[in-house]
């Protein structure tokens, strides 16, 4: 074997440009049954004898010997190795004018070399797309849907290039949507309906092909594998299952193909989704609150799920899970409905279907995924509900909750949702009771802290918060105040030329609740606030400098 490949290195390096001599041909044969013999060794020897650099020429002659050499050069391109001498030798170019050829074999192989060539490399795939192989193969696609091998080919060169972010423009340019829907249809076996389902998810993070799948009639398509599949215990069922319903999820991530889809409400594929959340199957459980969670994504929409019973729905799918529950299920039924409770109007009915007694079932969930929903929803309920606030804010156990989350150094969102959703039931309620609650809980301190954050939103709702509990128990709050350095906090804040108008103006506003009390007082005119105040006299938000003569006049009186 190893004297005849030699000799027929050999002879392919003397052989003269008829490439479609008998000679050449017999010399191709013998490399492909080195190569299937051992492909490490003979790759290695062709490369050694410089036969790569004859491929180019000997591919630009389209014959009989064109697929053999694709051939070979697919099989030299498996070693990794290989791969740069391959590109070196200046094989892609030609390579990708034969995919413009009308022999099936000639495409197979060809489509094998480039895939082995470029595997595993962005850069080379990107060369790729840029020579414009995208639409070339869409085509063959469309033209050679009969040919098995082909379509492979096709599907997992479109599965490595759609990763690439340049593609999917491209992609977008094609009629992808609807040659791969049209295949989608055609297959019955699980391994081809996978192919598929492998190019499809990448293209579908698009939002503009998101919509051409739609329009192509890929939900109908995924509905139907989910009403095949739902009640199948086989693992290839559950597999397919659980990527059709979280494509269609995907699907629904695009405003427009979100739109399409919803149909006012009134749209079938909606219908269809919703009837899956009572489902006794957990996947689909999980994508229908998912789907819910992005159909709710603008206030019409919202508004109308509301009145139409869907908080019910989600509602009785979490007391399905209190105990031992499925955390991605619990985390996504608190995701739609956090996102109904947006609109104003949702707000009240809302409470009145009693989601925040179902919500606080899930206080003691230690997952913080689950935690950081479980305090977005609250928080969206309470905005501008004083009854609400007020109810919540006198519930011990929620206050002492939310303060042990305030301190989860580990998971900056549910720290961050904590300590706005405890300002929040201040801000909300305006209540006494609230205050002396989270005084109690000894949540103050957290504000305080909250007032240092680096985001302008929870530095102010801190500071309305503090200003509250100033105005409406200054006794009580006192002490948390001293031991959490509150004026200094506030010095600092007014001193910062970072800090922002909002910022700068609650914080006098606050310097004038606090002066009632002897011992913030005194930190007060030791601090020299006064001139800080003065100085912000000048200030270029009239607010602000309007602001800063009252508190300079409260704190001349009280000196």
């Amino acid at each position: 074997m190893a004297d005849n490949l030699s000799e027929a290195l050999k002879t392919l390096k003397l052989s003269s440009a008829d490439s479609a001599s008998d000679s050449v041909e017999g010399c191709l044969d013998c490399l492909l049954k080195a190569l299937a013999h051992n492909n490490v060794e003979t790759s290695e020897k062709i490369q050694e004898m410089g036969v790569l650099a004859m491929m180019p020429a000997l591919l630009s002659e389209q014959n009989s010997c064109t697929p053999k050499v694709a051939n070979i050069i697919a099989e030299v391109a498996k070693n990794e190795f290989m791969r740069s001498p391959c590109v070196e030798a200046g094989l892609i170019p030609p390579l990708v004018q034969l995919l413009n050829c009308k022999d099936q074999e000639i495409l197979l192989q060809t489509g094998r070399a480039l895939g082995n060539i470029c595997y595993d490399s962005h850069s080379l795939q990107a060369q790729l797309i840029s020579m414009g192989v995208i639409p070339t193969l869409v085509r063959l696609l469309g033209v050679h849907s009969q040919n098995t091998a082909l379509t492979e080919m096709c599907l997992i060169a479109f599965g490595n290039l759609a990763e690439l972010e340049s593609s999917k423009e491209q992609f977008a340019s094609t009629n992808i949507a609807e040659e791969l829907v049209r295949l989608f249809r055609k297959q019955v076996e699980h391994e081809k309906k996978e192919m598929i389902f492998e190019v499809l998810a990448p293209l579908a993070e698009n939002d503009v092909i998101k919509l051409q799948l739609v329009e192509a009639g890929l939900v109908e398509c995924l509905l139907e594998v989910v009403a095949q599949t739902v009640d199948s215990d086989r693992e290839e069922d559950v597999a397919q299952l659980k990527t059709s319903s979280d494509l269609m999820v995907l699907l629904l991530l695009g405003d427009e193909s979100m739109q399409k889809l919803f149909e006012g409400g009134k749209g079938s594929v909606f219908q269809r989704v919703l009837s899956w959340v009572p489902s006794n199957n957990h996947q689909l459980q999980l994508a229908g609150a998912l789907a819910i969670a992005n159909f709710a994504r603008n206030d019409g929409n919202c508004i109308h799920m509301v009145d139409t019973g869907i908080v019910q729905k989600l509602l009785e799918l979490l007391d399905r899970h209190v105990e031992e529950g499925n955390v991605t299920v619990q985390h996504a039924a608190l995701s739609a409905l956090r996102n109904l409770a947006i609109p104003v109007v949702n707000k009240s009915k809302m409470l009145l279907a009693g989601v925040s007694d179902v919500v606080l079932k899930f206080l003691k969930s230690e997952m913080p995924p689950v935690q950081f929903k479980l305090l977005g929803t609250l928080r969206m309920l309470i905005d501008t509900q004083a009854d609400a606030a007020e109810q919540l804010g006198t519930n011990p156990k929620l206050v002492k909750r939310l303060v042990e989350w305030c301190e989860a150094k580990d998971h900056a969102g549910v720290m961050g949702e904590s300590n706005r959703l405890l300002s929040a039931l201040i801000r909300h309620s305006k209540s006494k009771d609230v205050v002396r609650t989270v005084i109690q809980g000894e949540g103050v301190k957290h504000l305080v802290t909250m007032a240092t954050s680096e985001h302008m939103i929870m530095q102010n709702e801190a500071l309305v918060a503090l200003g509250l509990i100033a105005a409406l128990d200054l006794d009580c709050s006192e002490k948390d105040f001293v031991s959490s350095n509150l004026v200094q906090v506030l010095h600092k804040l007014l001193t910062d030329e970072h800090s922002a108008p909002e910022i700068k103006y609650n914080s006098m506003i606050l310097i004038c609740s606090i002066m009632g009390s002897e011992p913030l007082h005194k930190e007060v005119q030791s601090l020299a606030f006064i001139d800080v105040v003065c100085n912000l006299r000048s200030h270029e938000n009239k607010t602000v400098a309007h602001q800063a003569s009252l508190t300079e006049q409260r704190l001349t009186a009280q000196s």
